[in-house]
């Protein structure tokens, strides 16, 4: 079999675009004839029309459960929420409503699903339902724009973050959220909205006819006080280094004196083609005053150097592995005009929090409870209660509002501190911190999935159905109390970034997964697959659903027997290293059969063509 390189096509010649780039050309500003589109009675859409409307936050589904030749075509409509939030009890209501509606999936049970993007979105939409949920949401001031599509995605930032003394990261969230959103006119018109709903900025960054080459992510992480000390902690709950663009606020003497900026992060990879999961590497310092005109700027030279004609190198990540930072730099100084001042590499923002529980802010005399949600869910119909009637009654009672967190759960702002008995009393009645009569686990509340099927589209296997079922067997094994995180995503797109947790799932056929290690549960680690020393043999490439629990309980095992110090698991497996790993998989019986190997078959190291075919890779 012939290996792959990585070749991307820079600077894309007009000639070699792709399908989606001259469909995104040809569209009047991303408006083709989506309109009429939308209103047709057929089910689904053209391929032309159904490319546009990712950019605003819609996706064309298939019900993946349901076999024969005629597909039950069905839409994903994703809100696009910066920093989390907040959402009032109005706008609570209007979702909720709408979901009940319209959101029904299989038995006619509806539902809401958080995302780690800090989004909403609605499932099992039908097409003549579309448009009137976009136009009321959009009216209610929740846009579906920028939810999907080749532009920069929902920005994200600690939803706590709101509250502090030293930096508010959601504000910045919301800035940078209307500065990189879409020009609203084609959404207005396509969507039949009250043109009043949506202001119109001409302060924003400019998309060429095309947008940008691919989806572009932006995170912020934050700082946090502690509960028990009220000393300021860097918090990273949106695992910044796993964004295109990372902006970690620095404080010093509880004063903000900048944000250190990181580019070249992501984590989805694509099989059979050369591609990577990255972080993020340092790229420059910033201030208050020359912030904005930087991230311009660094989304400015993204949009002109991205593959254009291989969608699968289109992100940033694939310019900064073939470039260079420096290089990258160089050109973002050109536009602003001056120099960049050196990023600090040894900078601490901080671990993953997970935010849940009672999380109180004596200076304004509220409290704030997160809730954990498991892979983001919200259904009545659920072995941990009934969470979606939860949100509603809890909104309706209290003057709350409402945010999301990265990690899919949500959190209940400005409780009046009075109020927490009856608060607490009203989630045990609504069946909250139980699953199957049992409380949850510290791994539990660690772990989670994506969507996966019934309804995307990009999954090859279960996800969000098999990850609770995961956890139930290793809570019976005895590991419910492990502070560790299991990640599990469908595909290798890995929504749920598993492989920056303990243990990462990444599907790799029906009822298979590819096992991913080294990551860690406070995600400060990058996972890889179980290679060979050399980086020839990929193993556990396809490991059956079945067999997950005890190959789990194997490394669970030689981590608690063999750990020191009180190391966590992330930093005990890249301390024995990988060949260690694969030896002791190798050697024990419970999971010797599943160490078969295979050719690995892609390289990202070098490719034949980079250099001795195109001057500007090297300039």
């Amino acid at each position: 079999m012939r290996k792959k390189y990585f070749n991307p096509n820079f600077l894309t010649p007009e000639p070699d675009h792709s399908r989606e780039e001259r469909n995104k050309a040809a569209s009047n500003g991303m408006q083709g004839d989506l309109y009429d589109e939308l209103r047709r009675d057929d089910p689904k859409l053209a391929w032309e029309a159904e490319q546009l409307t990712k950019s605003y936050g819609i996706y064309l589904e298939y019900n993946r459960a349901r076999t024969g030749r005629e597909k039950d075509w069905v839409y994903m409509i994703r809100i696009s929420i910066p920093g989390g939030g907040p959402i009032s009890s109005d706008q609570w209501r209007v979702i909720d409503e709408l979901s009940e509606r319209y959101a029904t999936g299989a038995g006619n049970r509806p539902s809401l699903r958080i995302t780690t993007r800090q989004n909403l979105q609605f499932h099992w939409v039908r097409k003549k339902d579309v448009i009137e949920i976009v136009r009321t949401l959009a009216e209610s001031g929740l846009y579906s724009l920028n939810g999907c599509g080749d532009n920069v995605r929902n920005v994200m930032a600690c939803p706590l973050s709101t509250f502090s003394d030293v930096f508010d990261g959601s504000r910045l969230a919301t800035d940078l959220a209307n500065f990189f959103r879409l020009p609203p006119g084609p959404f207005v018109k396509i969507f039949a909205i009250d043109p009043e709903a949506i202001r119109d900025d001409s302060k924003t960054f400019k998309y060429g006819k095309q947008l940008l080459n691919r989806k572009f992510k932006i995170g912020i992480s934050s700082y946090i006080r502690d509960g028990s000390t009220g000393l300021l902690v860097p918090d990273n709950c949106v695992e910044l280094l796993t964004h295109d663009l990372g902006i970690a606020p620095v404080v010093r003497g509880e004063k903000l004196q900048g944000f250190q900026l990181y580019i070249g992060g992501g984590q989805g990879e694509k099989n059979g083609k050369p591609t990577m999961s990255a972080f993020a590497k340092p790229f420059a310092w910033a201030t208050e005053a020359n912030l904005l005109p930087i991230l311009d700027a660094i989304v400015q030279v993204h949009q002109t150097w991205g593959d254009r004609q291989n969608r699968h190198w289109a992100r940033l990540k694939y310019v900064i592995k073939a470039q260079g930072i420096d290089w990258y730099r160089r050109q973002v100084e050109d536009i602003v005009g001056a120099p960049l001042e050196a990023p600090d590499p040894d900078h601490d923002f901080g671990k993953r929090h997970l935010h849940h529980g009672w999380l109180e802010h004596p200076e304004n005399g509220t409290v704030n409870y997160g809730v954990f949600v498991e892979n983001g869910r919200l259904t009545d119909d659920s072995p941990n209660g009934r969470s979606k009637s939860l949100v509603r009654f809890v909104m309706d009672k209290y003057p709350v509002e409402l945010r999301f967190t990265p990690n899919q759960d949500l959190i209940f702002t400005g409780l009046p501190v009075d109020a927490k008995e009856a608060f607490t009393a009203d989630l045990q009645q609504h069946g909250y911190g139980l699953r199957n009569g049992s409380s949850y686990s510290p791994l539990r509340l660690r772990s989670g999935a994506c969507v996966g099927l019934d309804t995307c589209r990009l999954a090859y296997t279960e996800s969000e159905k098999i990850e609770p079922l995961i956890i139930d067997q290793l809570e019976k094994l005895g590991w419910g109390d492990m502070t560790e995180s299991i990640g599990v995503t469908g595909c290798e797109r890995q929504c749920f970034r598993p492989a920056t947790k303990t243990i990462g799932l990444i599907g790799s056929g029906r009822g298979r997964y590819q096992i991913k290690l080294l990551g860690s549960e406070n995600g400060r680690f990058q996972g890889v697959p179980v290679l060979s020393s050399d980086g020839t043999l990929v193993y556990l490439r396809k490991v059956p659903l079945e067999r997950i629990p005890g190959l789990i309980d194997a490394l669970f095992r030689h981590y608690s027997e063999q750990q020191t110090d009180g190391e966590d698991m992330g930093a005990f497996l890249r301390r024995i290293g990988m060949p260690n790993i694969i030896r002791h998989l190798k050697d024990n019986p419970a999971t010797a059969d599943l160490m078969e190997s295979e050719p690995v078959t892609t390289s990202m190291d070098s490719s034949p063509d980079l250099s001795a075919e195109k001057d500007l890779v090297i300039a």
